[in-house]
């Protein structure tokens, strides 16, 4: 059979591999692949969603009720507020509206997964910096890597796969070597987790007030178990955020999706019940696993990062026939998400078998 004539591709999208998404559970395994909340919603925020707009009218398009919302929640105007279906689409909006042919978007190395096509698809040339030996970011390592080609620079904290923070003198250090007219993203998506004293918080400490190359991003997938509605939200200055309204796709975050993070904020206390439980959850699991031998970094997420190297296939696949299904980064280590209660002694026996 003649193989039809296909649109030409550009050759680096061509070999460009999709984004791959935490492998799918059974119905008697445990998912702890893709950072899920392990509560299910709370009825709150299931009442909000049967009372949302019919499915067949279109959402605001500028989610303005979240963003008054968040607006007034962290002290800023509605303006100074970006929503979008999941933090990540914010990512790519801010790398589209920055960088493109012969610019470069410095990021760190390993961080989320996500991070090497952005500069990629927008036709700029990403440049990793290799975490430390303690799988932190080297900061100093990025402000070195920093030219005159540099546009964007990614900083991910709590660091999305190994765990650890960025500490507010470290960051405070950092941004005063970055040109001010180079956009630091500081994606703060797993920010409800994190209990380290020192840790920065760029909305607590208003990092964009006092550098307007600076926005914050969170999220409503990970503490506040939305998931599967996709929404988040990005803080700092108007202008740099109505260059990433422009280049993003019109009416993608649902009034479903909408109503529901509303929700979410008025049941934060509840919902941040939940998160201590995971945050304990994660402090026994961390204890376990280096009882048991292993190099686990300080965590300060929903997950813990197993550094299994050369093994990390094998041993994820020692994890899968335990039904545990984990994330494995061939060649690097393994990630694993904090669950539920009765998976925890599962992870630490399976592990504790394959030291």
């Amino acid at each position: 059979m003649t193989e039809p004539i296909l649109p030409r591709i550009r050759p680096a999208i061509a070999a460009l591999a999709p984004y791959r998404q935490g492998k799918q559970a059974g119905p008697e395994a445990f998912k702890l692949s893709s950072n899920e909340n392990p509560f299910e919603p709370l009825p709150s925020v299931v009442d909000a969603l049967q009372r949302t707009t019919p499915i067949n009218r279109y959402p605001d398009a500028t989610a303005g009720r979240l963003r008054e919302r968040l607006g007034a929640r962290y002290g800023v105007r509605p303006d100074e507020v970006h929503v979008a279906s999941g933090s990540v689409s914010i990512l790519h909006q801010l790398i589209l509206a920055t960088a493109s042919a012969g610019d470069e978007v410095v990021y760190a190395w390993r961080s989320f997964e996500a991070y090497p096509s952005l500069p990629l698809v927008a036709g700029a040339t990403g440049v990793q910096v290799p975490l430390t030996a303690d799988a932190r970011h080297d900061l100093d390592a990025m402000a070195a890597a920093v030219t005159d080609r540099t546009r964007a620079i990614i900083l991910c904290t709590p660091n999305n796969p190994t765990g650890p923070i960025i500490t507010a003198s470290e960051f405070d250090r950092f941004i005063d070597r970055v040109p001010a007219d180079v956009l630091v993203i500081l994606d703060e998506a797993y920010a409800e987790f994190v209990t380290a004293p020192d840790a920065v918080d760029g909305l607590a400490a208003r990092v964009f007030e006092r550098h307007p190359n600076v926005v914050v991003l969170r999220t409503f997938s990970k503490a506040y178990g939305l998931a599967g509605l996709r929404v988040g939200y990005a803080i700092g200055h108007e202008k740099v955020l109505d260059a990433a309204r422009t280049t993003g796709i019109p009416l993608s975050v649902t009034s479903a999706a909408e109503s529901a993070a509303i929700a979410s904020l008025d049941a934060e206390d509840e919902l941040l019940e939940r998160v201590a439980v995971i945050v304990e959850r994660r402090e026994r699991l961390v204890a376990g696993l280096r009882a048991l031998g292993w190099g686990v970094p300080d965590s300060q997420a929903n997950f813990v990062w197993l550094p299994t190297g050369e093994r990390t296939d094998e041993v994820a696949a020692a994890f899968v026939a335990a039904d545990l299904i984990v994330r494995p980064f061939s060649g690097d280590g393994i990630r694993i998400s904090v669950g539920e209660e009765e998976s925890l002694d599962l992870v630490l026996e399976v592990a504790a078998a394959q030291r």
